[in-house]
């Protein structure tokens, strides 16, 4: 992979992921299923979906590698996309791995990710994470991302 642009804010993430979404080819209905972990990864998740909530594919959110736990994400008018409690059988054609899963004490491991990833394959893969964490523990030797946004956040500055 090579660096393409540096953007900031949260437009800097969304935007490249819809303009990767629009350009992949995905016939409408096409599922997008994003892993990550639930609670922490569920905001960031519901705002990429949020991105290409008009476009004509089917949204999901797997907790972990989890796909019998898998949930349909809904547009909620006046709230903004939402992981519903509506089960979804998965059959991605775009995989998001969220960049949680590479966090310490996560009960995945990177093995068990891309053992899961293998069994879809002809997918497009697609990692979102911030500050660093799949390159500092090491799944850029593992996943060859047709697309990974990585972004920073720092400073965070709290004032009381």
């Amino acid at each position: 992979m090579e660096l393409k642009e540096q953007l900031s804010g949260v437009p800097g993430i969304l935007r490249p992921f819809k303009t990767f979404i629009m350009e992949a080819g995905l016939a409408d209905g096409g599922q997008i299923a994003y892993y990550g972990c639930p609670g922490t990864c569920t905001p960031f998740i519901e705002l990429l979906g949020f991105a290409i909530r008009d476009l004509p594919f089917e949204q999901v959110f797997v907790p972990f590698v989890d796909e019998a736990s898998a949930r349909k994400i809904r547009l909620v008018q006046n709230v903004g996309m939402q992981v519903s409690t509506e089960p979804a059988a998965i059959d991605p054609k775009v995989i998001v791995l969220m960049g949680g899963l590479s966090m310490p004490n996560v009960p995945v491991t990177k093995e068990q990710v891309r053992a899961t990833v293998d069994t879809h394959p002809g997918t497009s893969l697609v990692g979102v994470c911030f500050m660093k964490m799949f390159e500092k523990m090491g799944w850029l030797d593992l996943f060859d991302f047709d697309l990974l946004i990585d972004a920073t956040i720092e400073p965070v500055s709290v004032w009381r």
